[in-house]
């Protein structure tokens, strides 16, 4: 799960949603199954014993203030033995090894990419500045804080050095997009297969975690009957004590079945998909990629599949933007972009800042950039529209975003809402419209109407 979901946090958080327990050995060897934390799913990734290596001297005594003796953990070349493969584990030793790296490279540190975020920069921990070595940071920009600027200020920040190099985000995002769907897109069918594969299997694993726990909850009720059984029935106090230790256990598998119960109700059965539908979603790759609903840390996962980082620096020269990614198969590509000259801007056509202006009075800019690119409209340098691209714009032309009425009450109504108001259908109320009886504003054509309340009323 770690290894799917790119972190041990957000491995965390998928046990906390599906309510799954891990099993936890207490002092007196017992072992019991309870809510999962960090610190547990950690320790199980950093512990080589499950990768079937044994460890020797992992930590060392040190003497405290109060004159008592402490444990404290040594790091990972000061053990004093660690052996590979010296018995089974639950995977293999090299795997084991993968997964503990990437967690310890989740680390926002100089030396690591760190962990995707939230964040709209699809290179961020990525960059690293071809003239002093650093990373490049990343701060956003624009109403909404969400138009990433890559910057190298370490050395201004750290040792008062002049400042590297610095270039605005979306055209270069835009550039490594582009070079990454390049390379993507030849194998987009055998990654919808897999996509559909994982679909799939997800609802097993769920249920096959609650199987294992269900099956230890037995065990635990089994023993406990047995326990009971054995006693002496004049015994009354013991027989009490493990009669109520039964019944807490059969409790337990109780609760397990009915959660199985649960999850087998509300999980959807997953279907096989066609051949024709594999080759529409491998075709669909770009528009999937493309979408605003697309969450960014799934992105930025593919991006750090393929792609280990990118030296970037600015050729004053020619007034361009230099960017040399290093891929994961050991193949470099260069990419030289235009910078950006201060006061320059690419012009966006009047009739669709128009558009904008209009639709934003009842739509947001996630609804917006679907409508412009559903009527084939670009950005000034011809890419499709996304929210980060239609906030900037908004922001730089001093639009206003679209805000719902606390009331719920809108001064402003699209086809569906004014015809409500006024009682007819929306087909008619369109008839009406396109013939002027009824004004209302249509800036596209495969675009909604927009309508004022106060007019209809």
């Amino acid at each position: 799960k770690v290894t799917e979901l790119g972190s041990a946090r957000q491995a965390l958080l998928w046990f906390l949603e599906q309510g799954l327990d891990l099993p936890v050995r207490c002092a007196n060897g017992d072992v019991i199954w309870r809510r999962p934390n960090y610190a547990t799913i950690h320790r199980m990734i950093a512990n080589p014993i499950y990768g079937g290596a044994y460890a020797y001297g992992k930590s060392r005594s040190v003497p405290g203030y109060d004159g008592r003796s402490g444990i404290r953990r040594k790091a990972r070349d000061e053990w004093l033995a660690l052996i590979p493969d010296a018995h089974e584990g639950y995977i293999s030793w090299e795997r084991a090894e993968e997964i503990r790296k990437m967690v310890s490279d989740n680390v926002p540190a100089s030396r690591h990419h760190g962990a995707p975020k939230h964040g709209d920069a699809l290179l961020a921990g990525l960059f690293r500045c071809k003239r002093c070595g650093r990373k490049l940071t990343v701060r956003y920009t624009g109403a909404n804080h969400n138009i990433p600027r890559y910057s190298c200020w370490r050395g201004l920040l750290d040792n008062g050095e002049p400042r590297c190099i610095a270039f605005g985000g979306l055209r270069v995002d835009d550039a490594i997009e582009e070079a990454l769907l390049g390379v993507v897109e030849p194998g987009a069918i055998a990654a919808a297969v897999e996509a559909e594969r994982n679909m799939a299997n997800q609802r097993d694993q769920v249920q096959d975690a609650l199987m294992r726990e269900l099956e230890a909850a037995r065990y635990v009720a089994d023993r406990a009957f047995r326990q009971y059984d054995a006693a002496d029935p004049e015994n009354r106090l013991v027989t009490s004590e493990l009669e109520a230790r039964w019944n807490k256990a059969l409790t337990g598998v109780g609760e397990i079945e009915a959660k199985i119960a649960k999850h087998r109700t509300i999980t959807p059965h997953p279907f096989p998909m066609s051949a024709s539908q594999v080759t529409a979603l491998a075709g669909n790759l770009r528009a999937v990629w493309t979408a605003p609903t697309t969450d960014a840390r799934l992105k930025k996962r593919i991006v750090r599949t393929l792609i280990n980082e990118v030296v970037a620096d600015l050729d004053d020269g020619t007034s361009e933007i230099v960017l040399v990614i290093h891929w994961v198969g050991g193949v470099h590509t260069e990419l030289r972009l235009p910078k950006r000259h201060r006061g320059q801007r690419n012009a966006t056509p009047d009739d669709i800042v128009d558009a904008v202006k209009q639709l934003v009075l009842i739509a947001n800019d996630d609804v917006i950039a679907g409508v412009l690119n559903r009527n084939g409209l670009t950005t000034g340098n011809g890419n499709r529209w996304t929210r980060e691209r239609v906030t900037a714009l908004r922001s730089y032309r001093k639009i206003p975003v679209f805000r719902p009425q606390i009331d719920g009450v809108e001064p402003w109504l699209n086809l569906g809402g004014a015809a409500k108001l006024l009682g007819i259908s929306p087909k008619t109320l369109r008839l009406a419209a396109e013939a002027g009886d009824i004004k209302g504003a249509h800036p596209l054509p495969d675009g909604p109407w927009i309508f004022s309340r106060s007019k209809l009323a």
